[in-house]
């Protein structure tokens, strides 16, 4: 028989330890006090706009599944920092937030929350499917590493649309650690440094892929180094520090730009909730709660900042009331929204007309065509 796995505090893992890396309390002192100022309410809004959430789906005005990014709004805004407008953008389900730093409208995004026609995808997608050509964002895909084949197609594509360069477009792919599991991930990889491929894949390790921690589904828990049996290189950085993971997130765009090679960037995070808005998250210890909201990036920006000066305390009172004001206009938009109309059922389903395409609705009769 064979010998039973160790525990991982027996191979030298800690699941609730603070990430080892060298850019974690990275110094604010090279930044200025506007982009600083900029981080933080891009950080605040993510935190309002998705408490409102979690209230709006308790109150029955969004439907499905919805997972947030609380917890995760300096890794959302520092990938974002770094992203550029013509840069491709492909995520999991957890999107929210990075269609907000994608320049959509918080009106846009609550109003797809709730289904409606106003919304980000005219009411199809909800929670999970945020799409938007405009801005580059390519989804919001609800199947686990659902986003990787079509990322890993669109920088193949690029290959063929101009060289590298300064100002080449890149892909950047952002996924959970569950996902690094799937056979899709690794084959992507495989394909990505064969072909030579422009782009960086984000590991978002919030260390629970749902209720599992990381340790116990990983032979590797350092998801960073998957890649190395590709040769792509991979790095990880501290997830509560936006600065950290904007710096992360550019060393690896840079190499995807220039050079035109695929990174992996691990990017250490905390979620403070359960996996969607309905995980009451039982599986949980105390002392891991507690380890979570130790590191909640949102206040541990503000304290940063107050320390520094660059920041007092009416300045952060009147930036969490804007955020405030924001998203309760997005509510008020969402809500006041009209819904997809029956007649409406079947338009989006293809980009260009189909032949024999589906038109009727239930229980209306068929159309015999001579």
């Amino acid at each position: 028989m064979a010998e039973r796995r160790k525990p991982a505090a027996a191979r030298g893992h800690d699941p609730a330890a603070a990430p080892t890396t060298e850019n974690s309390g990275h110094s604010l002192a090279d930044e200025t006090p506007e982009r600083l100022l900029g981080y933080y309410a891009d950080m605040v809004l993510i935190r309002k706009f998705e408490l409102s959430a979690d209230q709006m789906y308790k109150r029955a005005k969004i439907g499905g599944y919805c997972h947030l990014n609380l917890g995760e709004e300096a890794t959302v805004v520092g990938l974002m920092a770094a992203l550029r407008p013509s840069d491709y953008l492909f995520t999991n389900y957890r999107d929210h937030g990075y269609a907000l730093m994608r320049g959509l409208e918080p009106g846009r995004v609550m109003a797809e929350l709730f289904g409606k026609s106003t919304g980000v995808s005219r009411g199809r997608g909800g929670s999970m499917h945020m799409f938007d050509t405009g801005a580059r964002l390519m989804g919001g895909y609800g199947i686990v590493g659902g986003q990787i084949p079509p990322a890993t197609g669109a920088a193949l594509a690029l290959t063929y649309r101009g060289g590298p360069g300064p100002d080449a477009e890149v892909v950047m792919c952002q996924m959970g650690d569950g996902t690094t599991n799937i056979g899709a991930f690794h084959e992507s990889l495989n394909l990505a440094a064969v072909w030579h491929l422009p782009i960086v894949y984000v590991v978002v390790n919030n260390r629970l892929g749902m209720g599992t921690t990381v340790e116990a589904a990983a032979g590797e828990p350092e998801l960073y180094k998957r890649g190395s049996s590709y040769r792509i290189p991979g790095e990880r950085v501290d997830g509560t520090d936006v600065v950290a993971v904007r710096e992360g997130a550019r060393r690896a765009l840079d190499r995807a730009r220039l050079a035109r090679e695929p990174a992996l960037l691990e990017v250490m995070s905390y979620r403070l909730r359960g996996h969607s808005v309905v995980d009451p998250a039982r599986y949980r210890s105390a002392a891991d709660v507690e380890t979570a909201q130790a590191a909640d990036p949102v206040p541990m920006l503000r304290r940063r900042l107050l320390a520094a000066g660059l920041l007092d305390e009416a300045q952060a009172q009147s930036i969490e009331a804007d955020a405030d004001k924001k998203v309760t206009a997005a509510v008020a938009f969402a809500d006041s929204s009209p819904d997809p109309t029956p007649d409406q059922l079947f338009d989006y389903a293809y980009a260009s007309p189909v032949a024999n395409a589906a038109h009727a609705l239930p229980g209306e009769p068929a159309v015999v065509i001579p």
